[in-house]
């Protein structure tokens, strides 16, 4: 889990350097060029990372580029993939855990499944506003929500929330623009609930 912290810290220290240089307003860009200035954020946050499904090669992971952003797969839960655990190993702090694919993690917070970023209006944020989309970010909140549940571990919003909010905007035009991935991602799991699915009886 440190190597996947460091990745991600690397990748967002580039992303708001790159924020703060920008000085190209989201008024004075075309809606080509706002796609354009996002998927290059994406890119360089990393957010494929966490968020595309990918497979397993001699060179490392590859990113399934027919299911971009899609976050975690539909049906494949870690309690589905027969991963079980003595029960110590899932006491707070002493543990985290993360699919072959890097879509899914546990950890003290429960399990996490990476959203579906698609435009999807069923399973991804097709139903979302810009505003919502940027009220998620900045407060970790789910929808923006002050009553929300919060965004989780390992999702770094209290460094994506530094990033301009024209920027964010340009975020979202892009994933906008990208083809809509029908894929349900199951809900998070609590922390006490986390034994019952990964721990042997």
């Amino acid at each position: 889990m440190k190597a996947i912290t460091e990745l991600l810290f690397i990748g967002l220290t580039v992303l708001l350097t790159n924020c703060n240089k920008s000085t190209t307003s989201k008024e004075s860009m075309n809606n080509e060029e706002l796609i354009t200035r996002g998927k290059y954020l994406v890119t360089i946050g990393s957010c494929n990372m966490c968020h595309s499904p990918k497979t397993p090669t001699f060179n490392g992971l590859s990113v399934d580029s027919n299911r971009l952003l899609s976050g975690h797969p539909e049906g494949a839960e870690l309690s589905k993939l027969n991963i079980k655990l003595d029960s110590s190993a899932t006491k707070a702090g002493n543990w985290t855990l993360a699919s072959l694919d890097m879509t899914s993690f546990a950890g003290p917070w429960g399990i996490s499944y990476t959203a579906n970023l698609t435009p999807d209006t069923t399973t991804g944020i097709g139903a979302w506003t810009e505003e919502v989309f940027i009220a998620t970010l900045r407060t970790g909140k789910h929808l923006g929500q002050a009553g929300g549940r919060q965004v989780l571990p390992p999702m770094p919003w209290n460094y994506v929330n530094q990033m301009t909010d024209d920027d964010l905007k340009a975020v979202y035009a892009y994933l906008r623009s990208l083809p809509p991935i029908q894929n349900q991602v199951p809900g998070p799991v609590p922390p006490d609930e986390v034994s019952k699915k990964l721990t042997n009886p």
